[in-house]
């Protein structure tokens, strides 16, 4: 369970890293509410999750889902320039997360 956990806290991150470019520097209300309400969610989730997990796999893993999460979003909804490198990197991380994963199995 506290994977799954340790995964919605991910997905939010990404929700309050996209969000905060809705934002506008905090100037729109809505978007701002839905920030900080993922915000706080994934850092509350995140807690919850490293009472199973050590903290060092499950923050890396947290940042992770994060990271790729963004920076495909950012690809798809705001045209940022997706090179194979950039792909790459992603996969990188991608394969440092299951390999963390299978680590603490």
């Amino acid at each position: 369970m506290s994977w799954f956990i340790l995964s919605v806290a991910g997905l939010l991150e990404v929700g309050w890293a996209i969000g905060l470019k809705y934002t506008e520097g905090f100037s729109k209300f809505w978007p701002t509410v839905g920030t900080v309400f993922a915000l706080v969610s994934s850092v509350l989730l995140l807690g919850i999750a490293m009472r199973a997990l050590p903290v060092g796999t499950a923050y890396a893993v947290w940042v992770g889902i994060g990271a790729i999460g963004t920076a495909t979003l950012g690809i798809i909804l705001f045209n940022e320039p997706a090179d194979i490198l950039k792909i790459l990197s992603l996969g990188f991380i991608l394969i440092g997360i299951v390999g963390l994963k299978l680590a603490h199995s």
